[in-house]
């Protein structure tokens, strides 16, 4: 503490040591992105060899690791990690706070995520390959069929659970104390709110996959018998723990999605956004349903009927309070001075495509429907409709939303409307036919299938590569804005619409449900 100051860490150093939110978010945010664009890498593999029957570029083994890696990257390194980091650069600034609540640890979350995607990543080179039993991991396939690396998977997915439950502790302690004076918790901004609860969620949910990867270690390794039939364990057991994860886990993914559109929204409709206490509830409500649906990944497993009923009708009510979040978005836009900028566009992308993600959700929560639905591609369809056009375009508004905030400089407007509508139309052409072989009966993680799939395959495979371009137009964008993008002015924006000009209510750094709409002004004045 004697030593003098030396002014602010540069270069590496910066970067390594720092307690700055900022930062933080900043470098999760990079960090999700190079991730997306690896597990966009492992599936384009997937779709390349999907392109037409038979078996072209890859052995069978090794398709299914990149299903198993595509998966596990997309959502523990991508979707997860990319949220977390507009959580860091957001809530802060959105309550009034100088800093999350335990900066150091904050530092410490983000760090340890590297290496565990690289251990990750590694398995590829290992004896055995990576891991080839899908994102799920089912026991026993993942325990008594497992190459060698199964061990460096379970390190993996230990470290990245250390991380999300520290973050999620650091934004608790922040927003439940560190809120500006006055700011209520209902007068936060709906993104602080579904974070919030999101984290709350992650809390409880990260110590049952802890668990069970734990019980998938002692079963490898320590000669106990959790989940093999063989020594009295139970294979079904692996799933209930799994799912009693992964249902609050898909709904950890799409809350602050949900929070980002509520902020997105109701600025380029000019108007405050409709219904804020239902949508705080409505979030609540999601948040508690998410933990009592687990079993509808698992109406094939032979469960009581009335098992069946009970997860058939809890999943059916969890669409009640998402079916209310859509309606509010969408009467917000009612009547509101639209304006479509890149943000809007894939908020709107984002409310089309989630709503037909619910819908064919709905269809598969119908236990008897779900028996002929159950591991074809109608089931890949539904969740990439989910996490892709619900998680990611609502990820890819919020970047060009707050980019100009981070950075000081305005992307390509023009270039930002030709990724919304290339990624759009390629995602479509690449899912959209998977409800199609899906209900034609083609099953999901096969590297062939049978000769009526291939006109669809063939469509979806296309589609894929035009999606994965668009994200490397977004990449250039993004680099190209931060690099020598024009600079902004806090003072006002610019409406595009007959070239109003809008005020921005300064000083308020947050929009609030209780603030009247902006009023335009006449072109040329401040």
């Amino acid at each position: 503490m004697g030593d003098h100051y030396h002014g602010p860490a540069t270069g590496v150093t910066r970067w390594l040591f720092t307690t700055n939110h900022k930062d933080i978010g900043t470098m999760y945010l990079w960090f999700s992105f190079a991730m997306f664009l690896l597990g966009g890498f492992f599936a384009m593999v997937i779709r390349a060899e999907l392109f037409q029957p038979g078996m072209q570029l890859v052995e069978p083994a090794f398709f299914n690791q990149m299903t198993t890696l595509h998966g596990l990257i997309m959502v523990f390194g991508a979707i997860m990690p990319s949220f977390v980091g507009l959580a860091n650069w957001l809530i802060p600034m959105m309550i009034g706070a100088p800093d999350m609540a335990l900066p150091r640890m904050n530092n410490w979350s983000f760090w340890i995520l590297p290496p565990a995607f690289l251990m990750l990543a590694s398995t590829l080179f290992m004896e055995g390959g990576a891991p080839a039993f899908g994102w799920t991991f089912y026991a026993p396939l993942s325990t008594t069929y497992a190459p060698p690396s199964v061990t460096f998977f379970i390190f993996a997915i230990h470290i990245l659970g250390v991380s999300s439950i520290m973050g999620s502790i650091n934004i608790i302690a922040t927003v439940m104390n560190m809120r500006a004076p006055g700011m209520t918790y209902m007068k936060m901004p709906l993104f602080v709110w579904t974070w919030l609860i999101t984290a709350f969620l992650l809390v409880a949910v990260m110590p049952v996959l802890a668990g069970a990867v734990t019980m998938m270690l002692m079963d490898v390794h320590f000669g106990t018998s959790f989940f093999s039939a063989a020594g009295g364990g139970d294979p079904v057991l692996f799933q209930h723990i799994f799912w009693f994860f992964g249902h609050p886990e898909v709904y950890i993914i799409i809350l602050p999605a949900f929070g980002v559109v509520s902020q997105i929204i109701p600025a380029f409709s000019r108007k405050p956004l409709f219904g804020y206490a239902s949508m705080v509830y409505a979030t609540a409500s999601i948040a508690f349903l998410s933990f009592i649906v687990w079993a509808h990944h698992m109406y094939t497993v032979g469960m009581p009927v009335a098992g069946e009923l009970f997860f058939m009708y809890a999943t059916m009510l969890i669409a009640v309070p998402t079916g209310v979040k859509v309606f509010n978005w969408i009467t917000t836009m009612w009547r509101g001075a639209l304006s479509f900028e890149t943000p809007m566009l894939f908020c709107i992308g984002f409310l089309v495509l989630f709503t037909l993600g619910g819908f064919t959700g709905l269809m598969l929560s119908i236990a008897p429907a779900d028996f002929q639905y159950h591991d074809t591609y109608f089931v890949v369809a539904h969740f990439h409709y989910v996490m892709v056009a619900g998680a990611v375009f609502s990820m890819t508004a919020a970047v060009y939303y707050w980019l100009p905030k981070w950075c000081g400089r305005m992307y390509n407007e023009s270039m930002g409307k030709a990724h919304f509508w290339i990624s759009f139309i390629g995602f479509n052409i690449t899912f959209f036919p998977q409800h199609f072989v899906g209900l034609a009966g083609m099953p999901r993680r096969i590297p062939d299938y049978a000769l009526q799939f291939a006109d669809f395959n063939m469509m979806s495979s296309i589609g894929a590569f035009i999606y994965g371009a668009s994200q490397l137009l977004f990449l250039y964008n993004v680099v190209a804005t931060i690099v020598a993008g024009e600079r902004v002015s806090d003072e006002k924006v610019w409406d595009g619409a007959e070239g109003l000009e809008w005020t921005v209510p300064t000083p308020a750094p947050y929009h609030t449900f209780e603030e009247p709409p902006l009023v335009p002004k006449p072109a040329g004045t401040i």
